[in-house]
């Protein structure tokens, strides 16, 4: 970088603001990765924050220069979490309209894992004359982790699996009798958290007859535009009509699948980039058993009353 760029703690700071404006729309962009964005004056000044807000819709390179143009002429530095991509998709190439500014560097939080393209972005900013630059340290694992949704489907062909477990303090994961959960209000926000970033529901069917659960977002704002599916094992067939159709009405997509193979397949053909996991011990286990799990949640309730549940998250291998 040159002798003009913003100082390192300036970058840092935008970074940071550009990570928590694409993380609050995690869930809401597939089946595009959630990418944030922060134009610098050469002082470190920022002049404008924007984030992807969904398929169809500017990327957020190009939002944010379109948030300064009154500006146009104090822009340096743009500090973006994912590698500006460099391909014609449903919007116009970032590279194009990075070139087509006045910014002299580009900041970028982690490469475009997707193989046909990565790399481009980059490079072609570089070989304009701009100067090129990745974050390192935890702020480039938060934008790995970010996109590693992205990155899975992008990889491997099919949606990163977050699979979330709610255990009593005897290690049972059902419910009382006459009760549909045993957790904390606290630990009840954060399930409603991953659910809201997620892109489909995984339930089985032993789950929808005992309980009917809703499997909507409820207890966090939800900024997701389109439908989220809600996928169904039910190999015999139990689940009723009622239940589907109820569960279409309160806004969710649900289908009916024979496996689990043919379940993953048909989310990602259809954009999923996550989906989370809630259900019983028979098809939580399935999901362990078969190394089909990239994120593991475990909720387990206090065994004195009034004391926090315990949560463990466990990332299964490198998000990327």
């Amino acid at each position: 970088m040159t002798a003009l760029s913003p100082p390192p703690p300036a970058i840092a700071r935008a970074f940071r603001l550009a990570l928590d404006a694409a993380s609050a729309l995690a869930g809401a962009t597939a089946p595009n990765p959630p990418v944030g964005c922060a134009v610098l004056a050469a002082d470190g000044t920022v002049l404008a924050l924007e984030a992807h807000q969904g398929a169809g819709l500017p990327h957020a390179e190009a939002a944010a220069l379109a948030a300064c143009r009154d500006r146009l002429g104090e822009v340096h530095t743009l500090v973006v979490t994912l590698e500006p991509c460099n391909h014609h998709g449903r919007t116009g190439p970032c590279v194009e309209a990075i070139l087509a500014s006045p910014a002299r560097a580009v900041w970028i939080g982690a490469r475009d894992p997707n193989p046909a393209v990565a790399g481009g972005g980059a490079d072609r900013l570089s070989a304009a004359g701009l100067d090129v630059a990745f974050v390192a340290g935890p702020l480039a694992d938060e934008a790995a982790r970010l996109i590693a949704p992205f990155a899975m489907r992008a990889t491997q062909g099919r949606p990163w699996l977050t699979l979330k477990q709610a255990f009593a303090a005897d290690g049972s994961m059902i419910p009382p009798p006459g009760e549909r959960t045993f957790t904390s209000d606290a630990s009840l926000d954060l399930a409603h958290a991953l659910r809201r970033r997620a892109d489909a529901v995984i339930t089985g069917s032993g789950t929808v007859l005992a309980d009917a659960p809703l499997l909507t977002v409820r207890r966090v704002a939800d900024p997701r535009r389109a439908p989220r599916r809600l996928a169904i094992l039910d190999r015999r067939g139990r689940v009723p009509c009622a239940y589907l159709a109820a569960a279409h009405e309160r806004g969710l997509l649900p289908s009916i699948h024979a496996d689990i193979p043919a379940l993953l397949a048909d989310l990602a053909e259809g954009g999923a980039l996550e989906a989370l996991v809630e259900a019983g011990p028979t098809l939580s286990t399935a999901f362990l058993a078969a190394g089909l799990w990239d994120e593991r949640v475990v909720i387990t309730k206090a065994a004195r009353a009034g004391d926090p549940d315990t949560v463990e998250t466990t990332l299964r291998a490198a998000v990327i």
